[in-house]
């Protein structure tokens, strides 16, 4: 095993790790090192690299992007492992994707790290950030059809409002709505975003008034939380015996879809109340994680952006 060295992954992919060593280590991949894991969110690459210093040569990482960017520069990076395998392909075919590798189950984990990278929200024709002006995209996947673009343009008001509000959890969904479909066509990051400042009345608040709006159109785009939520009950079944999943989540509804699926998991039996015969495979997780773990004083001061991440793990059982 290699000692893991985290300035390895600094260079034009930009990309600050959260939680680097929390998300990792709670996979104790040291009791299994031989193993095979798969990094759902390839991202910046720096959970990868450290899963990979930890593995044995007989170990395996299977790792997901849509990203393209993202999956040439790890490449770059830790194309010296010979037991590392990026795939270009959402983490949502993780069943077929191990299918083609020939593997049946995986035997040491999944690491979910949700969200945008720093790479995505900073690049200038990315369309993720409001303090950029540039096109309304927001895809992950840049050969999917569904923009931001075409969500602020061609939605309805009502389905905006919802999206907003379900997604963003934005109070003023409606006045935003009707300012959007009022001032259409939309075409740049800031143009929306004074939209959004010019349409909500004024109010303290540490974050910006384009943010939650910004989230929501970003988790509509890219379907995340579905995504998320059918490839949680894929892994479930996926994972041996003693196999971990740790996810790192950034905003409250990924949290809350972690934190339902691991409650709902660990139950001793899941079966309707008035079923006679339980059916349902009894406990398949054990909760590791009480309380979602937070990051480090050292690492808020290092990156501010940080003090949203919460990092929850379970453990298979009774497979």
């Amino acid at each position: 095993m290699e000692e893991f060295n985290p300035d390895f992954f600094d260079g034009k992919f930009k990309h600050y790790t959260v939680m680097l060593k929390e998300a990792v280590d709670i996979m104790e991949i040291e009791k299994n090192p031989d193993g095979i894991y798969i990094d759902a969110t390839l991202g910046g690459g720096g959970h990868s690299g450290y899963i990979l210093s930890k593995l044995s040569k007989k170990g395996k990482l299977i790792s997901f992007d849509v990203d393209i960017e993202a999956i040439e520069a790890a490449k770059n990076r830790l194309g010296d492992y010979p037991n590392f395998f990026p795939v270009n392909r959402s983490y949502t075919e993780i069943k077929d994707v191990l299918h083609e590798f020939g593997i049946e189950k995986i035997t040491g984990g999944v690491l979910f790290d949700l969200g945008a990278s720093y790479n995505q929200l900073t690049s200038c024709s990315r369309g993720f950030s409001f303090k950029k002006d540039s096109p309304l995209d927001m895809r992950f996947n840049l050969n999917q059809d569904l923009t931001a673009h075409e969500v602020i343009n061609k939605y309805s008001e009502n389905e905006l409002v919802e999206i907003f509000s379900k997604y963003g959890e934005e109070h003023f969904s409606k006045r935003i709505a009707k300012a959007v479909v009022n001032n259409r066509p939309i075409n740049s990051t800031l143009q929306l975003a004074d939209l959004i400042v010019k349409s909500t009345p004024k109010v303290k608040s540490a974050i910006h008034p384009a943010t939650r709006v910004f989230q929501a159109l970003r988790i509509e785009v890219n379907k995340e939380l579905l995504n998320f939520e059918n490839t949680l009950n894929d892994v479930i079944t996926l994972l041996s015996d003693g196999g971990i999943i740790s996810v790192l989540t950034f905003h409250s509804l990924e949290d809350r879809v972690a934190k339902h699926y691991f409650k709902e998991f660990s139950k001793t039996c899941r079966c309707p109340l008035h079923q006679i015969k339980c059916n349902c495979g009894g406990k398949k997780l054990e909760i590791l994680t009480k309380k979602p773990i937070y990051c480090s004083e050292d690492e808020l001061r290092k990156n501010p952006p940080s003090r949203s991440a919460k990092l929850r793990a379970a453990r298979k059982v009774n497979d």
